[in-house]
Formats: structure tokens, sequence, C-alpha cells
């Protein structure tokens, strides 16, 4: 009698992450979702809420595929850049990180060295000499798997083992997504190990709060950030060490302002970074209440809140697409088409005392929060 309630119990769980055969409101069908990656199953997940919002999930990199928000007109458009099918997710397609759960290392550690307990590790060098996010095969590109799903929230599973990227201990890391009934996703991540180890997760989604990049470029939209502090790079995007006030700087977005109106200005960090491409220290101190950044859109009237208990958020104008990738809709996603607002611990952390701790130990969890609120300016 056990064994047929523990089976019963399996099948329920089965059931319920399995995903939805019919078109999405986003237009995805979920059945180019269904197929494999390194013998591991992919799916899609849809979320919706009363208010006629829907998020699309996959569990491919854990990535955000679709956003389906409502405009000033009552219209629904959707806000985040990605592809139509699974498939091109992949990195032989395409090596993107579009709407990824990222890890274990989320930007960039120096010359990709750490130091625990006076074992350093050699990890990954994919970026400009730098091991960035995770290496090249770091969990954007890795199956996760589904351990509960509905209407409304979906937890999905990435086991690391020992060696991952040349990552130290066996990491067992989950991401929550939650749809709210007040148009908010609610980002939980989870993470344990078995050795120490370095974990700083985020989310990696692309936003275009016009809903249509081919016409509106992010340098358009207004953006606010409570920081006044940023952490200056060097020519190839690495963290200098300095924590540099952004007055008196284009890194100055304590009030509203355009993101185009300094983003090509006369500054050596514009320059290091192609645009804007850095990390804020936020002044919220970890208070989920607190607006960490605001982006508004004029051309749709979307406005998206960012909240997180992180210390930092990375923001990137995807200065590095370049009309070479076509996503959702065959769109071909352009220079500056999209904004990343990736929270965070600050950029080489590991090697970097004086800044916030990524170590992560046995017996202790790694827990991070990341909500993106949708509204109407």
């Amino acid at each position: 009698m056990k064994k047929t309630f523990f089976l019963a119990g399996v099948a329920a769980i089965a059931l319920a992450c399995a995903p939805k055969a019919e078109l999405t409101r986003s237009g995805l069908n979920p059945k180019d979702f269904e197929s494999s990656y390194d013998g591991a199953p992919t799916a899609l997940y849809t979320l919706t809420n009363a208010n006629g919002m829907e998020v699309c999930i996959t569990n491919f990199g854990g990535r955000i595929v679709s956003i389906l928000v409502p405009d000033k007109d009552g219209q629904f458009r959707d806000v985040v850049l990605g592809f139509d099918k699974v498939a091109d997710y992949f990195p032989e397609s395409n090596a993107t990180d579009f709407g990824a759960a990222i890890g274990r290392y989320a930007n960039r550690i120096n010359q990709g060295k750490i130091t625990l307990d006076g074992v350093e590790y050699q990890l990954p060098q994919n970026n400009f000499g730098h091991c960035l996010h995770g290496g090249p095969s770091g969990w954007q590109y890795k199956v996760f798997s589904c351990v509960e799903a509905d209407s409304q929230h979906v937890k999905l599973l990435c086991e690391s083992p020992d060696g991952d990227n040349n990552f130290p201990g066996n990491v067992k890391a989950y991401v929550t997504y939650t749809l709210t009934e007040d148009n908010a996703i609610d980002i939980a991540y989870e993470a344990t190990t078995d050795a120490p180890t370095v974990i700083n997760m985020t989310n990696h989604s692309y936003f275009n709060l016009s809903g249509d990049p081919a016409g509106h470029s992010v340098t358009e939209d207004v953006l606010c950030i409570n920081a006044t502090h940023f952490t200056p790079v060097d020519d190839t995007f690495m963290t200098t060490g300095e924590v540099r006030p952004v007055a008196d700087t284009p890194f100055d977005f304590t009030a509203p302002k355009p993101i185009g109106q300094d983003i090509a200005a006369d500054c050596d960090q514009i320059r290091n970074g192609k645009g804007f491409d850095h990390n804020w220290c936020l002044d919220t101190n970890g208070d989920l209440d607190s607006p960490a950044c605001e982006l508004y859109s004029p051309a749709s009237g979307i406005r998206l809140v960012v909240y997180t208990d992180e210390p930092g958020i990375q923001v990137y104008t995807g200065n590095f697409l370049d009309g070479t990738v076509s996503g959702k809709k065959g769109i071909v996603y352009q220079e500056r088409s999209a904004i990343c607002l990736e929270t965070q611990h600050y950029p080489d952390s590991p090697n970097k005392p004086g800044w916030p701790s990524v170590v992560l130990r046995p017996g202790e969890t790694y827990r991070s929060r990341c909500i993106f609120a949708f509204g109407i300016e």
C-alpha cells in the first residue's frame, strides 16, 4: 500500500510539472520547447494571473522566455527578448544569456582565479581573460529539473557537481519563479554545498518595455537607480576595486533620466564599458521594500520596478547586440534594443576582500531575492 501511495505521489509531481500543449497568449508553442539537451528533457512552463499577465519559462537554463504585460492602452506586450523554440537557446545555435538563471557566479571573476581556505582554483577564462557567468558551460546552458509547478509558480533545480567549470563543491541550486496577483515576478534563489565554494546568482532577462525592440531602442527609456556609487571597470570590463561616487558623472541615475542622455559621453568608463555595463552599489541595504531601480518606457507607458536584497545591480544596455541574432517572431536584435538589470553581489567579489562575501560553506544556505514589479506610469 505504501508503494502505491509513493508511486501516486511521483505521478502527481510529474503531472504538475508537465507543460500545457496549447499556444501561449504570447504566441509560443510549448511543443517547440519539448526537446532534450545532454540527455535531459526540456519544456515550457506558463504562469498566469487574474489580470491577464503571462510569464513563460523554460527549464533549459531556468530562462524567462516571455513576459506579457498590459500597456497604457490595455494592450498586452511581450517585454523581453528571447526565442520561439528551445533549440535556439542551445549554445550550438546562439550562445546567449537571454532570460537565464545565471550561476555559479554571475558576472566576472578576475583571470578566473579564486582562493578558498588557501587553495587556488583556476576557472575557465571565457571573457577577456576572465571567468564570465560561471564559464562557457555555466548554468544558463544546463537543463534544470522541475521540482514543482502550477499556474502561478515553478520551482527548478540545478545540480552542479564538484569540478563543474572547475568550481569546487557539489551544489544544489533552486530558482523559484512566482507570478503574483499584482503583476510582479518574484524570483527566489537558494543553494547548498558540500564544500566551500562561491555563489552569485542572477536573472539575465533582456528588457524592452516598449514591446517593440525593432522600433524602439532602450536609449529612449527613462531609468532611475537607487545608488550613489558604482564600481568602475578597466578596458577588459573587470572591476578595479574602486567604489566611485556617481555624482557629476554619466552614471548618476539618482534622478530619472533617459538612458541615452549620457550613454555616448566622453568618459573613460563609458569607453571601457562600450556604454553602460557596470555594477551600481545599491543604497537599499538589502531592504526588499525599497526600490533598487525603476525603468519606464514612454512608448508603452509600462513601468518596471526592481526590488532585491542583493547589494548591487549590473546595468547592461545591450551594447554587444549587433543584428546577428533573430529572436521571437523573426525580430532582429540590434545594438541597445534591450537592457539587463542583474541583481547581484559585486563583480569579482571573491578577489575583493572588502566587498560583501560570496563564499558558501557546508551547512549554510545561500538565498537571494529579486522582484520585477510591472505597472503603468
